[in-house]
């Protein structure tokens, strides 16, 4: 019995982070052009944004029923039609992937982070490095501050 017992525990251990990967792959699979729309909001463009905008929500749709409101926000994002509308809908789905992941636990990703500016009262994710403000653009592109750990 203690030799079954010693089995499950460590076929626990070794199953237990392929869950945790297959979860961070969905996710990842969101954050990925979540990503690439905040680069290019920050550049004052919108060049691509509708692509991305529905992998994400492809993506999105592996999520299951908790990940709706990013499937949502995402056809927002997907038809607009100005920066500004860009940015608007970009700060529609950066409340819903936080909602999400603060909801299911799960993290953004590696080296990915939760930012904030003061000036426009927006968040959004971006990775380590130096800030890239999608709301303000050149205007502002360097205001924020990071408000989470990588991977938060």
């Amino acid at each position: 019995m203690q030799g079954v017992l010693s089995a499950l525990a460590v076929m626990t251990f070794v199953l237990l982070p392929c869950a945790v990967v297959a979860q961070d792959g969905k996710v990842g699979a969101v954050v990925t052009p979540y990503l690439k729309v905040q680069e290019t909001l920050a550049a004052d463009s919108t060049t691509g944004i509708g692509d991305q905008a529905a992998a994400i929500a492809k993506a999105a749709a592996s999520l299951g029923p908790q990940g709706a409101e990013v499937r949502a926000a995402a056809a927002q994002l997907q038809g607009a039609g100005t920066l500004s509308a860009a940015r608007e809908a970009f700060f529609a789905l950066t409340t819903a992937i936080f909602r999400y992941a603060d909801t299911t636990k799960t993290s953004l990703g590696p080296g990915v982070r939760r930012t904030y500016c003061p000036m426009e009262k927006k968040s959004w994710a971006q990775k380590d490095g130096r800030i890239a403000n999608p709301y303000a653009g050149k205007k502002m592109l360097r205001c924020g501050e990071f408000t989470s750990p990588a991977g938060s």
